[in-house]
């Protein structure tokens, strides 16, 4: 990508820099424009890993929405957001229509004006032009700009260029899709996986991700053919029949996937009480568009990120696989009490019936309260600020440690439990990601596993804050607050099942030295990763 981009930015950088320097924008006062709201080209490795190019280009295309303002018109309708799509533009002889139509348009004065009020008025605005001879100019700069892209577009046709290893099945090599990969518990699922040299696509909106924990695996893994990053949402119900249609089977299509681990997922308890048609919605359309494109691609191998709130408040603890075996069983015991929890059950039950006709390998994985971050330090949690609210309870000690918050707040201490607050299982990150990837290798095709992923052992809340205070070394305050709404009193797994029948144990136990681990990572990540998780 960087030799393809290194020939093609100097170019066009220097056409950019020469109309900024040689023409006087100001000559058209009843015009304003923003390099924010500029249409952006984008540069990929991939035909489907989009970048955009050097905001040093906005003068070009500054110059010509200036000039040409119904060039805007044209781009708009052909949605020419990437290098694929402009090719495709040039092929289908576009590119000479806009041309011809802009040189027909009016851009010469009336013979009813002054010469030196003459104006041109397109789409209903007005534009002086004080030199006749610079439409010209800028025609002949039009046509260059539009036809030196299109020669890029032929010069990185497949047919000139070797495939790329993303795009094709290579012996002895696992190809992952990761969904959700720029996540906490995705980004160390990726970590985990490049480590153990698979090959990974992260697809990510990066709504809740973090692009800092992208460039974080870039960086690690920079050989070329082991990661790559397609930005794109697979749950938004504005978009949702255009993804279905393009962009998701663009993505399966030019990629040769052997596996997916399915992270993508809104996934807070609180927020999914204020807003359940939001979780209803992002969590199964995801499950939904992922099954159907694997199905169409011949992907025959699903690792599930589920949860244990698909259990809701079972009667008996801890809480086993079993529950399930039986119609009636189910009714009674599993019956998710929140949004988020029914959600992902309904997720579970579209994977199930799905499986039934097909000969997919399916994992699924029920996992309980997640801590920690990566022991090397090189990756970690960091919620967007406006989810702070919504976060997991490590990070409400955390950030009450560092003064971002004057205070942890509990809610409920009236709970039928030993101290009176909620009893959770604590799974640390790490020994997450070890189970995805031994589902990965245990998976069989036509088969279905559920298993839970937790360490067997409750804790109280109460108990988690004495641990986060020994931690941090900080003696942080506590206030106690009512219940919050969809909260359970207690949960906590019995790992027996994924401890037989994948030789998984949870190795990172102790929560205090979880707690160390991750508040080490915080506080030399004071920002985050210190980059938007917005493109």
């Amino acid at each position: 990508m960087q030799s393809r981009r290194s020939l093609l930015e100097p170019i066009l950088l220097s056409l950019s820099f020469s109309l900024s320097h040689s023409h006087n924008f100001n000559a058209t006062p009843k015009f304003t424009s923003s390099y924010h709201h500029l249409p952006r080209l984008y540069f990929s490795s991939s035909p489907s890993l989009s970048t955009p190019l050097s905001p040093a280009l906005n003068p070009l295309l500054l110059f010509l929405f200036s000039r040409f303002p119904h060039f805007a018109n044209f781009l708009q309708p052909l949605n020419l957001r990437s290098f694929s799509h402009l090719k495709a533009f040039c092929a289908s002889g576009q590119l000479n229509k806009t041309l011809l139509t802009l040189q027909m348009l009016n851009f010469s004065r009336t013979r009813s004006q002054p010469r030196s009020t003459r104006s041109m008025s397109l789409g209903g605005m007005d534009y002086v032009d004080p030199k006749r001879k610079s439409n010209y100019v800028g025609k002949i700069f039009l046509a260059a700009a539009l036809t030196a892209l299109c020669i890029i577009m032929i010069k990185r046709s497949p047919s000139l260029n070797p495939p790329s290893p993303f795009s094709i099945h290579e012996p002895g090599v696992t190809h992952v899709l990761v969904t959700g990969g720029a996540g906490y518990i995705g980004s160390h699922a990726t970590l985990r996986l490049l480590r153990d040299f698979y090959r990974v696509t992260i697809v990510d909106n990066l709504s809740r991700g973090n692009l800092g924990a992208v460039r974080v695996l870039q960086e690690l893994f920079p050989e070329p053919g082991r990661l790559q990053f397609i930005y794109a949402d697979l749950g938004d119900k504005e978009s949702v029949s255009l993804l279905r249609n393009d962009l998701v089977n663009k993505i399966f299509s030019e990629n040769k996937f052997d596996a997916v681990m399915h992270f993508a997922a809104v996934a807070y308890v609180g927020e999914s009480t204020l807003d359940p048609l939001k979780y209803y919605h992002n969590i199964t359309s995801n499950t939904l568009l992922v099954l159907e494109s694997m199905a169409k691609y011949g992907v025959k191998k699903l690792i599930y990120s589920s949860t244990c709130a698909t259990y809701g408040e079972p009667e008996k603890m801890p809480i086993t696989e079993e529950t399930e075996q039986s119609y009636h069983y189910a009714l009674q015991f599993q019956k998710p009490i929140n949004p988020y929890g029914k959600a992902k059950k309904m997720s579970e039950d579209i994977i199930l019936d799905f499986s039934k006709t097909s000969k997919m390998a399916v994992m699924i994985l029920r996992y309980f309260n997640v801590i920690g971050s990566d022991p090397e330090g090189r990756l970690g949690e960091a919620p967007r600020p406006e989810l702070r609210e919504h976060g997991r309870i490590s990070g409400a000690c955390f950030d009450a440690a560092r003064g971002i918050t004057t205070g942890l707040k509990v809610r409920g201490t009236d709970y039928k439990t030993p101290d009176g607050t909620c009893i959770r299982d604590y799974i640390d990150v790490t020994d997450l990601v070890d189970a995805h990837v031994k589902a990965l290798e245990k998976a069989q095709p036509g088969k279905v596993g559920i298993y839970n992923v937790g360490t067997g052992k409750g804790r109280s809340v109460k108990e988690f804050v004495d641990a986060c205070k020994k931690a941090t070394g900080v003696n942080i305050k506590v206030d106690f607050l009512p219940r919050r709404p969809g909260d359970y009193a207690e949960v906590y797994s019995d790992p027996s099942k994924i401890n037989l029948e994948l030789n998984w144990t949870a190795q990172y136990t102790d929560l205090e030295k979880s707690l160390q681990t991750a508040w080490k990572w915080q506080k030399s990540h004071r920002n985050g990763y210190g980059i938007s998780s917005a493109i």
